[in-house]
């Protein structure tokens, strides 16, 4: 197994002042591997604590941190308790500055207040009651990442109503498929904004998609349908609001996450759920009071609501920057905001290194950098964490239907890049092969409970997704979460990439299946099989498309329009790096196509 040389080793000055090590000194447990072993063995001890570390109200708390009645696929934190997680969002000082944006490279950063923001949560929820939302219903958010969104997705939740979040970069056949399994009353939403200087038409998407509901942010005056209402026209100009309690368990966000069939599962959390993003935030990203958090990403992808919570529930300020992350601008936005940590994607990494756009702004105020949503490489990472004056990079692995992460790293250990030093606190896995030995190389498996996970599906048995023909453990449950780790001797990690049939492309999970029902419309084509395959020196996976032939066709020509298809019937932001041409694909006894063999031809 490969060892790797720490590229940062944080000062004793440093790590007397992070979160992480003040918790641990509470609890007189002042090394590192005690205190995880300690959050994993007493958890229920761990998560009390971490609540009140954070600050978490209770409007009653709950006699029993964690119920286990129904076993560990089932379990319940806080079962018995009433909250509203929104409340927990405004604990900092109300003149304290809640988000910093900036609209474009032209325009000038702006700030609204924690308290500021919290009167627009007040007027959106009263909004809601008058156009008769109720607690229980739930709305759609279908816009990039604003003020606006953000505080329609804590007015929603404050108001007892569920919030579907959607991907602004999703076809209309992809909004639809979300809205209908959600049963959205309302999607917000803009009629078109700016991005790399094109012009995005999001409003018009989902009207294509069908007859929905909107309130519409007008930037540019579109002529709305009959059915839909301004965001002016919307907005209640009373700007007080008492958030309705609510069971811990109660859902409040619907989120999708690709698994390995067409369509994508629909994954709820809970008021529970932030506690676990919060907690990630807290321990190991060092998220403290006045801090400024940078991470480019959207409401529907987890990363969207993780910024939220983890951002305002430890007392910070988000960072927003409403246009590309590619170009220098985003740079000097990083640099004027004065980010104290900023989260990024691998390839957004591989770009700014094959451009030297950010090699000459001062990036002196970040302390850490996250990376998530792809296997990351070591030189991209070395290269991210000097442009910061060697500051450590957070590797982040873990999922819509984990709330945060499984896998990670603290600001208290040494940074090796593209590794992770640690499990997240207050949870474990194991490894195991194939045979379902405990191994070095292998697949994760999760060991319930732990506050943040899943334990229902809108559209699939829970079950059957997470813990089905699971391996067997004397002491543990096991949850499948489809991961491929490797522990290296030193005893950190390696993200190895997946081991079923979805993908990673551009920081975006995705199924084969989803990629071949679209390429199978094509006359040309009998059968595929999509294959993410990751390239030798780290970073994204390349998308290949291996093709049996209805009709002849060139490769270059295969290659131009399956491309061209799924870009506009899936995500315009990936890419078909390739296409070969088989004359049958090799498949097992029972007929299921063998993608893990393709992936081995292609690697």
């Amino acid at each position: 197994m490969e060892f790797y040389t720490p590229k940062y080793t944080p000062s004793e000055k440093a790590t007397h002042s992070s979160n992480l090590y003040k918790v641990m000194k509470s609890v007189d447990i002042l090394n590192y591997k005690d205190f995880y072993n300690w959050s994993n063995i007493h958890r229920e001890e761990f998560w009390s604590l971490t609540c009140e570390k954070l600050g978490i109200l209770f409007q009653k708390k709950a006699p029993k941190t964690l119920d286990l009645r129904n076993g560990a696929e089932n379990a319940l934190w806080f079962s018995e308790a009433q909250l509203n997680i929104v409340e927990s969002c405004f604990l900092a000082a109300g003149e304290q500055k809640a988000i910093i944006s900036q609209k474009s490279p032209e325009s000038s950063i702006s700030s609204i207040s924690y308290s500021e923001l919290k009167k627009l949560c007040c007027r959106i929820a009263n909004g809601l009651r008058e156009i008769d939302i109720q607690t229980g219903d739930t709305v759609a958010i279908d816009m990039p990442m604003t003020v606006e969104a953000i505080a329609i997705y804590l007015a929603s939740i404050m108001a007892g109503v569920k919030v579907v979040t959607i991907a602004d970069s999703f076809s209309s056949d992809e909004i639809k498929v979300r809205l209908d399994i959600a049963k959205a009353k309302v999607v917000f939403t803009v009629d078109n904004y700016l991005r790399a200087g094109k012009e995005i038409f999001i409003y018009k998407k989902i009207k294509d998609a069908g007859h929905y509901p909107c309130i519409v942010i007008q930037n540019s005056g579109t002529k709305l349908h009959k059915t839909d209402s301004s965001w002016d026209d919307f907005l209640s100009d009373k700007d007080s609001f008492k958030p309705i309690p609510a069971s811990a368990n109660d859902t409040i966000t619907i989120l999708f996450s690709s698994g390995t069939t067409g369509n994508p599962k629909a994954i709820p959390w809970n008021h529970t759920t932030p506690i676990k993003s919060a907690s990630d935030g807290f321990y190991h990203h060092d998220i403290q009071t006045g801090d400024v958090i940078c991470w480019p990403t959207n409401l529907g992808w987890m990363m969207g609501p993780w910024l939220v919570f983890a951002t305002l529930i430890n007392r910070g300020t988000i960072a927003l920057y409403c246009d590309s992350p590619l170009d220098e601008a985003f740079g000097k936005f990083v640099q004027n905001a004065k980010v104290n940590m900023l989260g990024v994607v691998p390839s957004l990494v591989r770009a700014w290194k094959a451009s030297q756009c950010m090699e000459k702004l001062n990036w002196s105020n970040i302390k850490c950098f996250s990376s998530t949503g792809e296997c990351s490489n070591p030189s991209d990472m070395e290269y991210l964490m000097d442009l910061a004056d060697n500051k450590p990079v957070i590797e982040y692995c873990g999922g819509t239907e984990t709330g945060g992460g499984y896998l990670t790293g603290t600001v208290i250990q040494p940074a090796i890049p593209s590794t992770f030093s640690t499990p997240a606190l207050g949870g474990g896995f194991l490894i195991l092969d194939e045979d379902g030995n405990e191994c070095s190389q292998g697949e994760v498996f999760l060991i319930p409970p732990i506050v943040g996970l899943s334990n229902s599906l809108l559209n699939r048995d829970h079950r059957e997704a997470y813990y089905k023909d699971c391996p067997e453990h004397p002491t543990y449950t096991l949850r499948r979460h489809g991961d491929q780790i490797e522990q290296l001797e030193n005893g950190y990690y390696k993200a190895m990439g997946r081991v079923d049939d979805s993908m990673n492309l551009g920081g975006i999970k995705v199924s084969s299946t989803q990629i071949e029902e679209t390429v199978n419309k094509l006359a040309f084509v009998k059968e595929s099989a999509a294959i993410g395959v990751p390239p030798a020196d780290g970073g994204p996976d390349r998308l290949v498309l291996c093709l049996v032939l209805q009709t002849e066709v060139s490769i270059a020509d295969a290659l131009s329009q399956t491309q061209k298809l799924v870009k506009t019937e899936i995500n315009p932001l990936f890419k078909v790096s390739e296409c070969r041409i088989y004359d049958s694909l090799p498949r097992t006894a029972s007929n299921k196509v063998m993608r893990r063999k393709l992936r081995q031809e292609l690697s």
